[in-house]
């Protein structure tokens, strides 16, 4: 078996333990540097009662503190299924080099995870989506902006 479809049976026996063991919904994510696990999770939704404790993006917090790195430039993400919209963005923003996954959004669909209306969403208009999303103009709304812009020693990310 290839070192790839090792690292993915890894995550795939991983979702397998965290539906066993209760701890959160059938997904694992393991994150590899240089052909070593750097770090691994379960989906936590359930047990850490936070709706973006998903498997991706558990992995990504672990792999980030273990590495003392906000990037994850050097890293490939194997995961049990096709990552949802929010950990897509996580992906991107740790800037991983790239992603193996073994079931697909219509599988993880079938089994009543559908994510199918957020990329639905993600097309509307804010004030047309099923959470309404307001803009309201300030007259110092763009205060923080200038604040970042200004700072001289920002880290950039």
């Amino acid at each position: 078996m290839m070192a790839h479809q090792q690292f993915l049976q890894q995550a795939v026996e991983l979702a397998v333990q965290n539906v066993e063991s209760g701890q959160g919904g059938p997904y694992g994510a393991v994150i590899v540097r240089n052909g070593e696990i750097i770090a691994g999770s379960g989906n936590r939704v359930t047990s850490c009662l936070d709706p973006t404790a998903h498997a991706e993006i558990m992995a990504i917090r672990l792999a980030c503190q273990k590495l003392q790195n906000f990037q994850l430039t050097d890293c490939i993400l194997y995961t049990s299924c096709e990552p949802c919209p929010m950990c897509l963005g996580a992906i991107y923003w740790a800037r991983l080099q790239k992603v193996y996954f073994a079931c697909d959004r219509h599988d993880a669909a079938t089994a009543g995870f559908d994510d199918s209306f957020i990329y639905e969403e993600l097309a509307i208009q804010p004030a047309e989506r099923r959470i309404a999303m307001l803009h309201l103009d300030l007259p110092d709304s763009g205060s923080p902006f200038a604040a970042w812009a200004e700072k001289g020693d920002k880290v950039r990310y």
